[in-house]
């Protein structure tokens, strides 16, 4: 039996991810539509790519020169390497196979954005697939530590967005204010309009200031997406 991932089709690009634990789903795509990029914006990391979707998605609609990736797992590195050379954008995209810590620590580089769809599941989810595992942990790269090597690599007018489980929100909050990173804008996702909100979706910056929060909707019923979220993904998807 073919058990291979099928690779997913972009309106711009196509993702291949048989070799990737962490499959294309609705938060890294939702992270990469959503996050600002206007042309002030000349370079941006994207810390533990998976497939490179993210930074393949910014590629897409961002003029920045600098567009890195980082991926510790080896796999997921050459995967998300072989998708790069196979955009339109290959000679602006880049994959340092390291951990962040590793990366942060040795790296003398700062970005005007930084970008991190994280793991976050806690200690008690574990499953027979350890490297699926590695890609969801929480303690694979601890909150703590993104802040703090976002705040190394942040230029001064930097921003740093993340989407983490709305029930980690205050928890982010207060780890982020040690570093001196401040929420700018927060999004609070629900799957449809009487579901609970499952993810936040966060824009950190260096300036204390007042912070904008909104909601956005994905569907109103299976399948029949919401004006918003078809207005947010419609560049990507193919059926939007």
């Amino acid at each position: 039996m073919n058990t291979k991932t099928p690779p997913f089709v972009f309106k711009q690009f196509t993702v291949k991810q048989d070799r990737c634990a962490m499959k294309i789903g609705t938060d890294g795509v939702l992270l990469g539509a959503w996050v600002p990029l206007d042309e002030s914006i000349t370079s941006i990391l994207d810390v533990g790519t998976g497939t490179g979707v993210i930074a393949l998605m910014a590629a897409q609609r961002s003029s920045a020169a600098v567009i890195d990736a980082l991926e510790i797992d080896a796999d997921a590195y050459e995967q998300a390497v072989e998708n790069f050379e196979s955009s339109d954008w290959g000679d602006r995209l880049f994959c340092y196979h390291a951990s962040f810590q590793e990366f942060f620590e040795e790296i003398d580089d700062q970005y005007d954005m930084l970008i991190s769809n994280p793991p976050f599941y806690k200690e008690d989810y574990k499953t027979k697939d350890n490297k699926r595992d590695l890609a969801r942990f929480e303690d694979a790269l601890p909150f703590t530590h993104l802040f703090y090597g976002a705040s190394i690599l942040l230029s001064d007018q930097g921003q740093f967005a993340i989407i983490a489980p709305y029930t980690e929100e205050k928890n982010i909050i207060t780890i982020a204010a040690k570093v001196s990173l401040y929420p700018k804008k927060i999004t609070r996702v629900k799957g449809t309009p009487s579901s609970d909100i499952k993810r936040s979706l966060f824009l950190f910056s260096k300036d204390e200031q007042e912070c904008s929060v909104d909601e956005l909707i994905i569907e109103n019923s299976r399948h029949d997406y919401t004006e918003e979220y078809i207005e947010l993904t419609k560049s990507y998807y193919l059926k939007m």
